[in-house]
């Protein structure tokens, strides 16, 4: 039997699952990205404000892309579960909070409609670093990008995030209604900040006056998200299905561990997220500079070296103790020297339990993938304040190495891979000095002495020894 409402008294006594009315809900935000992070993140920190009694924010799911999420969960009317694990086993709660399903090739004119409604409130986005349409080394939109060129031409059925926005707003402001928060929830610096800069650029090329009218009724928070939540796997929905006594055809998965830094700067209310451990705060840079550099940062190091040397999941590499020391080195000698004050042991050593965790088997190749866009945000900064301050940067050159060693699609043991990345065509036909002055990722870096010449040492070093020898070489 497949979840459903009707199943939810019936579920065996300790699974938590919604209190509330759903038909009571009414749809506060539209969340562009329904993925497996949204649905472990912002969902369940929704859930809780809605379970406390502000039954305003429902949330309408959008695929920019696949149908996949809409199918499997709309004869479940929206329901999921969501399974903490970690070593001690799993929690299991049943999340209510998404009211509608929508695919956006399916049907533009409904996610426009939704984004214009009355009750909408906030339109929050998870849509990777890619799908800003921006170039990852300035920030800067891309006018040039084919889905930009197409949602300035086609404005009732465009097919990229920022179009979606510009032509729901456009449609908000042309019924009378106000200006509404953009929250994007995507690892990137400044996100808020981003993600304003892209839309204004955006409706500037198309209509003046509705830039003028987003710039001045509309906010964008900016906020730093973090819960590992890895892909769902066929072996997960056996698992939790076995545990509910019915089958979720898409559960997710994330460790017990959340965090979220937000702006409180928003166009109208929201919900009490402070409820499931968020912080509203007045400045996020901090926490997303943390973020970006320690945790996604630490995270990529760990994706390219286990990947190139076949240990396909974090938790496994972290088992190898020559990359568990390289880890703990980059953290203090590299990256935390460019970081705010903060309880630094304390802080790495919590980090690398999360990554430790067996029970999330995060895959090393799905982290790999987009590096081209995640570099610029992960790596580069810490990179260039290095540089600045005249200090070493050879254990972050050695990810880089281990990054250029993965464009060639094929690790060390000969197994193949695929390189899943928007800039892959470009990359891998391009020699290793010729990635690194490649400046769409690089930026001012590219192509500079100080970068390159320790990348490229590294670069032989682990075609020479492998990654392991190269490891254990490491002082």
């Amino acid at each position: 039997m497949r979840l459903h409402p009707d199943m939810l008294a019936r579920l065996p006594a300790g699974i938590a699952r919604p209190g509330y009315e759903r038909a009571a809900l009414r749809t506060g935000i539209v969340h562009l990205g329904i993925g497996a992070f949204m649905r472990g993140h912002l969902a369940p920190a929704t859930e809780a404000a809605i379970a406390a009694g502000d039954l305003r924010w429902g949330i309408a799911g959008v695929s920019l892309r696949s149908p996949e999420t809409r199918d499997a969960l709309a004869p479940q009317q929206g329901l999921y579960t969501l399974a903490l694990r970690d070593a001690a086993g799993q929690r299991l709660q049943l999340i209510g909070c998404v009211t509608a399903l929508l695919v956006a090739p399916e049907d533009p004119a409904a996610v426009l409609a939704r984004i214009a409604a009355p009750d909408t409130r906030i339109v929050s986005l998870t849509v990777t670093e890619k799908g800003y349409c921006h170039d990852p080394a300035s920030g800067t939109l891309r006018l040039d990008h084919p889905d930009i060129v197409h949602d300035l031409a086609h404005p009732a059925a465009p097919r990229s995030a920022p179009g979606y926005l510009l032509h729901g707003l456009a449609l908000r402001r042309a019924q009378g209604g106000q200006g509404l928060t953009l929250l994007s929830l995507d690892n990137l610096p400044a996100n808020g900040k981003l993600l304003r800069r892209a839309l204004l650029d955006l409706a500037s090329a198309f209509d003046p006056a509705l830039a003028d009218w987003i710039a001045t009724q509309c906010r964008f928070p900016c906020s730093m998200v973090d819960r590992i939540v890895p892909r769902t796997t066929e072996s997960d929905r056996d698992a939790v299905s076995a545990a509910l006594g019915c089958r979720d055809q898409w559960p997710v998965l994330a460790e017990p561990f959340f965090d979220w830094a937000v702006e409180d700067d928003f166009a109208t209310d929201r919900p009490d997220w402070s409820l499931y451990g968020a912080r509203f705060v007045a400045d996020a840079e901090p926490w997303e500079q943390l973020k970006l550099r320690m945790v996604n940062g630490t995270h990529s190091a760990i994706a390219y070296l286990g990947l190139l040397a076949g240990w396909a999941t974090v938790d496994a590499a972290l088992a190898q103790a020559p990359l568990r020391r390289h880890l703990q080195t980059l953290m203090r000698d590299e990256i935390a020297p460019t970081l705010p004050a903060l309880d630094s042991a304390a802080y790495q050593a919590q980090l690398l339990q999360r990554f430790a965790n067996p029970a999330l088997a995060h895959r090393t190749q799905q982290i790999a993938m987009d590096g081209s866009q995640k570099i610029p945000q992960r790596w580069l900064g810490t990179v260039r304040d290095r540089l600045a301050a005249g200090a070493s940067i050879e254990r972050l050159a050695l990810g880089l190495a281990a990054w250029l060693l993965y464009l060639r699609g094929v690790n060390e043991r000969g197994e193949p891979h695929a390189v899943d990345d928007p800039l892959a065509a470009t990359l891998t036909r391009l020699a290793p000095a010729e990635v690194l002055a490649h400046a769409p990722v690089f930026g001012d870096l590219a192509g500079q002495p100080a970068l390159v010449q320790p990348v490229l040492s590294a670069l032989d070093a682990l075609r020479a020894r492998g990654v392991r020898a190269m490891l254990e070489a490491l002082p």
